[in-house]
């Protein structure tokens, strides 16, 4: 079986390679505008450490909304089901940083997953804490999950955020003017926006995103780091809202849950099977990876993986 997944992942690394390059770079945050479009990386983790990777699988990027996958799975561990009085878990079938829907359904996001839902969540992380202690909290879940203390925050990425953020400003003052964050807006954003700066290699962030594939236990350490409901509903979450408003053409042609990110990464993940990281900086006019899904489609039908099997 380990072969016939290398060979997998061979395969539809080679099928998506013709299209390196193509798809457009996240040029409205200046930091990502100078990513290399031709970049391209793809790994497989496997619950027994196993990991197969092609490409630049160790090169870092910034996993920009990836993060929020982990942000969500801290903060439903430590408010729990309270969490969703705030927000959402509806599909929203608009862009990421869309404010539409927020001024009609009353300051609720649709879901955690887009821009103002991901700030809602962080909002309920910090919990009365620091804003820092809320990012440290990040940082450790996600150093552990990799197995990798050298993951961190891309300090230019995250100041870049932070300089052209207005659009995030703009939904998190929306919110707050309904009521629905806790903490001061600026305050909620230095977390937001330092948890969207990480960066991880494929390699990392397939192995940190194996917990969501086995009921909320790391398969490496044995340790149960979220409940088993809560963890089938995150992937629920990410099969219905992970790739904003091409959530239901992604489920459409690889049919497993993901996450992508404007930096060009996707975490996809494999209830029972195992966790992939793909990144690839060219984006569809949705915000994700062009080159990254299409490898990830051609690897679900290489592997016969698939949710609806």
């Amino acid at each position: 079986m380990t072969n016939h997944l290398a060979r997998c992942v061979a395969e539809a690394y080679e099928q998506a390679l013709p299209h390196r390059g193509t798809g457009r770079v996240a040029d409205y945050i200046p930091a990502l505008a100078k990513v290399d479009p031709n970049r391209f990386g793809f790994a497989l983790a496997l619950p027994d450490g196993t990991v197969h990777a092609r490409g630049d699988a160790d090169e870092p990027f910034s996993i920009q909304s990836v993060s929020k996958v982990f942000t969500l799975a801290l903060a439903l561990r430590r408010v729990g089901s309270a969490l969703w009085d705030g927000v959402g878990r509806e599909p929203s079938g608009s862009a990421f940083n869309s404010i539409v829907q927020l001024e009609s359904e009353g300051g609720i996001p649709r879901n955690p997953l887009i821009n103002a839902g991901a700030i809602a969540t962080s909002d309920r992380l910090i919990d009365t804490r620091s804003a820092d202690a809320a990012v440290d909290e990040i940082l450790d879940f996600i150093r552990a999950r990799a197995g990798d203390a050298g993951v961190a925050i891309d300090p230019e990425v995250a100041a870049s955020e932070s300089e052209t953020g207005a659009r995030n400003r703009a939904l998190a003052y929306f919110m707050a003017s309904f009521g629905n964050l806790r903490h001061p807006v600026e305050t909620v954003l230095s977390v937001y926006f330092r948890q969207c700066a990480i960066a991880m290699s494929c390699r990392q962030l397939a192995r940190a995103g194996l917990f969501l594939a086995m009921d909320g236990r790391d398969p490496l350490t044995g340790e149960q780091l979220i409940e088993p409901h809560r963890a089938r509903r995150i992937n629920a979450i990410m099969m219905l809202c992970g790739h904003y408003d091409n959530s239901g053409e992604f489920a459409f042609r690889v049919g497993l849950p993901g996450k992508s990110g404007v930096g060009g990464g996707i975490l996809c993940i494999a209830p029972g099977q195992g966790s992939i990281a793909v990144w690839s900086p060219g984006l569809t006019e949705a915000g994700t990876s062009l080159v990254g899904a299409l490898a990830l489609e051609h690897f679900a039908y290489a592997a016969g993986w698939s949710v609806f099997d």
